[in-house]
């Protein structure tokens, strides 16, 4: 009997540490399952890093950084469009006191070094104008127009021709400039067949300006033909104007009036 029950106590007690070993193990694997779910989960939970599939700085391609249009400079301003009243030029004074737009400056400095680099002779004779002394030019050419015989009528329309009505002229934007050849400074047609001049009609969109009063074309600007008149327009725009050979009014498709 006694042989029989240590038997019985011995298998059981086997049976009790199988169990307990059973137990533990699947404990350890429930253990060990549930880290991994929890770390997936704070993995997939984690904040992306946004620079994380970003190529290196130095590799990103950069974006073209075109030069701003500065659309004041491409304003026009002819009989039919009149100076606007918000405008105030930053004047910037030369060195014979004549004063342009500080946009156009370097420009039209880099301008006439160039020209006389090439071994011409230009010569600024205007520059910005203030209302009061367009209108002392126009009252000026006018009265010269009465003398000559005209009505003040007539006299008034034939002026605005070569002299712009005071508040219709690019002189007042500050962006406009009258260069002659130093040799021959008188404002008619002959300037054109000046060194200096031929220089600057084949050269000046080089530095932004344009030719503003081309031959053949007052019925566009408003203005007779003027050899001698530039406009500050920007590199971009008078480059274009220059190849396609047309006035600011055609560029901005205001040639209708």
């Amino acid at each position: 009997m006694d042989y029989e029950r240590e038997r019985r106590r011995k298998k059981r007690y086997r049976e009790a540490m199988r169990n307990r070993i059973i137990a533990a193990v699947l404990l350890a694997g429930i253990i060990v399952g549930a880290i991994f779910i929890i770390k997936g989960c704070k993995k997939d939970d984690a904040p992306v890093d946004e620079d994380q599939n970003q190529p290196a700085a130095d590799a990103v391609k950069p974006v073209d950084d075109q030069p701003k249009v500065d659309d004041e400079l491409l304003t026009l301003v002819n009989p039919w469009n009149p100076l606007p009243d918000s405008w105030t030029p930053d004047l910037v004074t030369l060195s014979d006191g004549r004063k342009i737009d500080s946009r156009c400056y370097e420009a039209f400095e880099e301008m006439m070094d160039a020209c006389k680099a090439a071994g011409y002779s230009p010569f600024l004779c205007s520059a910005y104008r203030t209302q009061e002394t367009q209108q002392g030019l126009y009252d000026n050419k006018v009265q010269r127009l009465v003398d000559s015989g005209m009505s003040e009528e007539e006299a008034k329309v034939e002026a605005a021709k070569a002299v712009a009505i005071p508040g219709t002229s690019e002189h007042q934007l500050g962006l406009a400039v009258d260069i002659v050849d130093a040799n021959m400074q008188d404002l008619t047609d002959e300037q054109e067949n000046t060194a200096t001049q031929k220089w600057l009609m084949a050269n000046s969109w080089r530095y932004g300006f344009i030719h503003r009063y081309p031959n053949d074309k007052t019925d566009i600007t408003g203005i007779i033909y003027e050899p001698w008149h530039y406009r500050y327009v920007g590199k971009d725009a008078a480059q274009d104007i220059f190849n396609r050979d047309i006035t600011l009014e055609e560029y901005l498709g205001k040639a209708e009036h």
